[in-house]
């Protein structure tokens, strides 16, 4: 049952740190664009930041559960 839910927790995890990867490049973008306004380019750079972080982590979560799923 343990490797059932690795694999479940696996897929979970990989499909969240692709969600957070493409809203993170969404957001750097926005960072980027000059003819948004300073307030809404700050605001995207602080959520591509987030966005990496919780990219990261899920990642290594999923490493997590698939090591934990084949063992």
């Amino acid at each position: 049952m343990d490797t059932v839910n690795n694999a479940i927790n696996y897929v979970s995890d990989t499909v969240q740190g692709a969600l957070h990867g493409t809203s993170k490049e969404a957001n750097k973008e926005v960072a980027k664009d000059s003819n948004a306004s300073l307030g809404t380019r700050i605001s995207a750079a602080g959520d591509a930041i987030s966005d990496k972080a919780k990219e990261t982590k899920h990642n290594a979560s999923a490493e997590a559960n698939k090591q934990a799923a084949t063992h």
